[in-house]
């Protein structure tokens, strides 16, 4: 698991577990399966589509990384599939994402999308801003980010808004997640729809909410 650094293996579980066989499969693909195992009230909808929708749907998650996975429908059933698409490369939608391209490049070989989109990518996003001088970084929040999760300190101050570096952070965030999610519905076809998973979107649901990310969605899928 390249973010997590385990090594997982089936053989091995089934023979601790005491049972005869053990499948391994990707956690997204995981996550698609349980889709269709939640009720109405599990979701928070950011965009209602229409009810008798149906054909191919896809998820994507960020979290530890960014997950992605479609759900092909044969006509009755969602079928999961697994994919790696956070690490296709990161597309810039504006000259501030096309600024921070170039200076994740400095710092990263291969600029995928999970290098945005994720825990690891908030990080990211904030240290470009405040290194490119487009942000001020207050002593409190210095203090706050070595003592904690960057990530998730990051995430308080814009939603709390006592940081403008951090609000101007997850905008970003926000922007990107809503472009990548319309590039996995424009790739899987998805007009059954597409479902945000992960750790992050429930503690950014109220920025998920706001315009940013449906225009950012829209710009490509509507």
């Amino acid at each position: 698991m390249p973010n997590l650094g385990w090594v997982v293996d089936g053989a091995s579980l089934a023979k601790v577990a005491g049972i005869e066989r053990v499948g391994v499969i990707n956690d997204l693909e995981a996550t698609a399966y349980g889709v269709a195992a939640l009720d109405a009230s599990d979701f928070a909808i950011l965009n209602a589509g229409a009810r008798d929708a149906s054909g191919n749907a896809a998820v994507v998650s960020a979290g530890t990384g960014l997950g992605e996975a479609g759900l092909y429908f044969d006509g009755t059933n969602w079928r999961p599939f697994a994919c790696e698409g956070g690490h296709a490369d990161f597309a810039p939608a504006d000259e501030l994402q096309t600024e921070m391209l170039a200076w994740l490049r400095k710092q990263f070989s291969h600029v995928s999308w999970e290098r945005v989109l994720s825990g690891h990518g908030i990080f990211n996003t904030y240290c470009f801003l405040r290194e490119s001088g487009h942000g001020h970084e207050e002593p409190w929040l210095t203090e706050s980010l070595k003592s904690g999760d960057p990530a998730a300190t990051i995430v308080r101050a814009a939603i709390e808004k006592t940081s403008s570096l951090c609000e101007l952070t997850m905008q970003i965030f926000v922007s990107a997640y809503g472009a990548e999610a319309a590039n996995l519905a424009l790739k899987i076809m998805a007009t059954g729809g597409i479902f945000i998973g992960g750790g992050i979107a429930p503690r950014i649901l109220s920025l998920l909410k706001a315009p940013t990310f449906m225009e950012a969605f829209l710009r490509k899928c509507g």
